[in-house]
């Protein structure tokens, strides 16, 4: 059951972003940001961590959930390190979910032949 909320749940975010692409003039690039913001502001609000006990990898998979790992690892780090943790959290937050985006990202490249737009 819990990959069945799971999917639906992925579903429902990745529908609204869709039709929000369809349907208003953001470029891609500015919906994504939107929703690492939205992530991050629902995270300080203390709203996603219920939303993501119940939908699970639903909420942690698209980029609201790096929002929120990105805000809980400023979190951290102004808790144990002052003002500075506001620089460094993020970073340290986020690290594996953007190394994983290169590396993979790079390997795609030798598997596909990239090609340039005319």
């Amino acid at each position: 059951m819990d990959y069945v909320k799971a999917f639906i749940i992925g579903g429902l975010i990745c529908a609204v972003v869709q039709i929000l692409l369809d349907r208003t003039k953001l470029m891609p690039g500015r919906v994504m940001v939107l929703l690492v913001c939205a992530g991050a502001v629902l995270g300080f609000c203390g709203i996603y961590k219920p939303f993501q006990e119940f939908a699970g990898s639903g909420a942690s998979v698209p980029l609201l959930g790096f929002g929120n790992v990105l805000w809980q690892g400023v979190k951290e780090a102004v808790d144990k390190n002052g003002f500075i943790g506001v620089f460094m959290g993020g970073f340290k937050a986020g690290a594996v979910g953007i190394s994983a985006a290169l590396i993979f990202g790079y390997i795609a490249s030798f598997i596909f032949e990239p090609k340039m737009k005319k």
